[in-house]
């Protein structure tokens, strides 16, 4: 019987190893330069993102994705994803957005130290002014983040980066 079979794979195999690859067309790319370009855009698409919950409890949360709107998404839980840290303060809205890592490690190390300073410096009780379009609460929590993405700023090469606030923490 293994007689028999190695006979039959063994006319296929000399069937295959005379057929000669498809030719790219001149019109397509070839498939390296496409991958090239595939991989350009991955490296340049790397995102670290802050959200303000527009629900109390009022919170902040940083993170880091390749797509943020639907990443937003997933945080409003319209799409399946979320994190669960985000669940709470539901409907989030984008309060800053950073464009222009190099890859995903660097992208990922500055959202980390991002959270470490956040964390680590003391907050303000109390705010000297408000803002129109938002409260108390959510200026604080915003000037807060500020400050600690300044020290990051100082510990990490963002002469490169986008830094884009959508909401004003000043």
């Amino acid at each position: 019987m293994t007689r028999l079979l190695s006979k039959t794979f063994r006319s296929l195999k000399s069937h295959l190893r005379h057929r000669q690859p498809p030719k790219a067309s001149p019109s397509s790319p070839s498939s390296s330069s496409k991958r090239s370009s595939q991989a350009a855009l991955r490296l340049s698409s790397w995102t670290v993102y802050l959200i303000l919950s527009t629900n109390t409890p009022i919170k902040t949360y940083v993170g880091v994705t390749t797509d943020f709107p639907r990443r937003l998404k997933q945080h409003n839980g319209e799409l399946k994803g979320g994190a669960k840290a985000s669940r709470a303060g539901r409907p989030w809205v984008c309060a800053c957005i950073i464009r222009g890592f190099k890859d995903q490690s660097e992208a990922c190390e500055f959202e980390s130290k991002w959270k470490s300073i956040s964390q680590k410096l003391p907050r303000k009780r109390k705010a000297d002014d408000t803002s129109k379009h938002m409260d108390n609460g959510s200026l604080l929590l915003l000037q807060h983040r500020k400050a600690a993405l300044d020290r990051v700023k100082g510990s990490f090469d963002c002469t490169y980066l986008e830094i884009d606030w959508q909401l004003n923490p000043s």
